[in-house]
């Protein structure tokens, strides 16, 4: 999911050339419609499933949507005959229209409880159904889980409520993978055009500022380091996945105010290709902004860019120099390492141990909270629809429903990775998450000790979450921090030394 805010975040369609003839078909929820494909390529690898049951999510704007002629949905009132039909069949829905002709038009404030009411039920629905065609997958019953796609295909919409937005990224990733070709077409994706990547950038500044998730790692992250050195001289800062650099903007105001005056601070950046992509260039141009905003507050600053891959990285590729206090960040990327359950190689540990050879003062871990690392398929959807449906809850409070750009922001920021831990198995599937538990575990081994939190760090985040929701809640736990949206943890912040 994060890197700042995103790594690796690529248009969301289907290639154009395993898309058959549109067909319109009514989306609950929805007063527009949106077109299916009605039959996939018989070259596609998914061509059985797909004929029967997809989800196309757009490569641009706000999904294939046409407004004109035949896609111009019916009036609300056979709109939401239409969904009674669907929830309840054919004769409770005679039933409702004999009840509703019993009526003059001073039964609005009825109808309309019990409109509420339906929509209420069928979102219900829509999570149980869900459930029950993961459930078929996972036991091998083809014929139903067919059946339930069919029926999740008209409940989804990408423009509904926040399961139904979510329930259209899952349906999706379990046609790829009752299809046994979920790594086919997951790098299908990959080739899909993706947006200009001053829009890829802007997709990214959006969601950075109407969820507190990566603020809330950031400033944790912060804190510890800026704690760590509050009396060193030089400083030399890794960002295994710098993205932007927007993290060290208020950590360099914060040592330029430091009393005594601010150490001299070097900064290295490891890249990743998407985030070189929505930047428009290499890692210099973060070293550049730093520098120029170092210069304002008259912090002396160096940087050093790193443009390999992280499970490349080498010692000699850090540059590390004596008499430097060393702090590692690790926001939002260790996940995206293999570790023994994919390779031999192991990375995840590796990195860690590699680390820890380099004597670092500090090390900051920050990392989503859900376990879809090593889960069998079933547990792994599960997980991944309670956590994502928590995040997108969350995205609904502070971005309206309405707003133009809310469908491209979720499709390329959250849903590839949504469809990539549904979808993918085995090296193909780069969404590992652990939960903190876990963490500590690989910590330990690698030979690491818990470094305390500052509490002014817990009362700044606080504050933070103030400009946001009453929902988010923030909590101390073991020497940790947890981010969570009503009663499900998101994030999870700790330091090591």
């Amino acid at each position: 999911m994060y890197k700042h805010p995103r790594q690796e975040i690529e248009a969301y369609s289907l290639p154009a050339n395993s898309v058959g003839k549109r067909r319109y078909v009514p989306v609950h929820n929805s007063r527009k419609r949106y077109c299916m494909p009605e039959s996939s390529s018989p070259d596609s690898p998914a061509h059985d499933v797909l004929s029967n049951a997809t989800v196309l999510v757009s490569h641009n704007n706000s999904a294939y949507e046409d407004t004109s002629g035949s896609c111009v949905t019916d009036e609300f009132n056979d709109k939401i005959k239409e969904l009674e039909t669907v929830m309840m069949g054919p004769d409770s829905l005679d039933l409702v229209l004999d009840y509703n002709d019993s009526f003059d038009s001073t039964s609005c404030q009825e109808t309309n409880s019990w409109r509420s009411t339906l929509e209420a039920v069928s979102r219900r629905d829509l999570r149980a159904d869900l459930v029950s065609c993961a459930k078929a997958m996972s036991e091998n019953d083809l014929m139903m889980a067919r059946s339930m796609m069919e029926k999740l295909r008209l409940m989804v919409s990408v423009s509904g409520e926040p399961i139904e937005r979510l329930g259209a990224y899952l349906l999706e990733g379990l046609v790829a993978q009752l299809a046994s070709s979920g790594s086919s077409i997951y790098k299908s994706l990959n080739q899909c055009p993706e947006p200009a990547s001053t829009e890829l950038l802007s997709y990214m500044h959006i969601l950075y500022e109407v969820c507190p998730y990566f603020k809330f790692g950031y400033m944790s992250a912060n804190g510890a380091i800026a704690e760590a050195m509050k009396e060193e001289n030089r400083v030399h800062i890794i960002d295994f996945q710098i993205g932007q650099g927007s993290q060290w903007v208020t950590l360099i105001q914060a040592f330029a105010a430091r009393p005594g005056g601010p150490p001299r601070i070097r900064i290295t950046g490891i890249d990743d290709t998407t985030s070189a992509y929505a930047r428009g260039g290499g890692l210099s141009i973060v070293g550049n902004r730093l520098a120029k905003l170092a210069k304002q507050f008259n912090v002396p600053f160096e940087f050093n860019s790193v443009s390999v891959s992280v499970s490349e990285v080498r010692p000699k590729n850090l540059g590390v120099r004596p008499g430097e206090a060393l702090a590692v960040n690790f926001a939002f990327v260790l996940h995206h390492m293999p570790d023994e359950s994919v390779s031999t190689e192991n990375h995840r540990d590796r990195l860690l141990r590699m680390v820890k050879s380099l004597s670092p003062k500090v090390v900051t871990l920050v990392e989503q909270e859900s376990n879809t690392n090593t889960a069998a398929f079933f547990p792994r959807f599960k997980e991944t629809m309670d956590y994502y449906d928590a995040m997108f809850e969350s995205i609904d409070v502070t971005l309206p429903r309405n707003h133009k750009q809310r469908i491209n922001v979720e499709q390329h920021c959250l849903a590839r990775d949504v469809v990539n831990i549904i979808a993918c198995e085995g090296a193909d599937r780069v969404e590992r998450h652990e939960l903190l538990g876990k963490w500590r575990s690989r910590f330990g081994m690698a030979g690491f000790t818990p470094y305390p939190l500052s509490p002014l760090v817990n009362s700044t985040i606080r504050s933070l979450l103030r400009n946001y929701s009453d929902k988010y809640r923030l909590e101390e736990r073991d020497g940790a921090l947890y981010l969570g949206w009503m009663q499900r943890d998101l994030v999870a912040s700790c330091a090591w030394k």
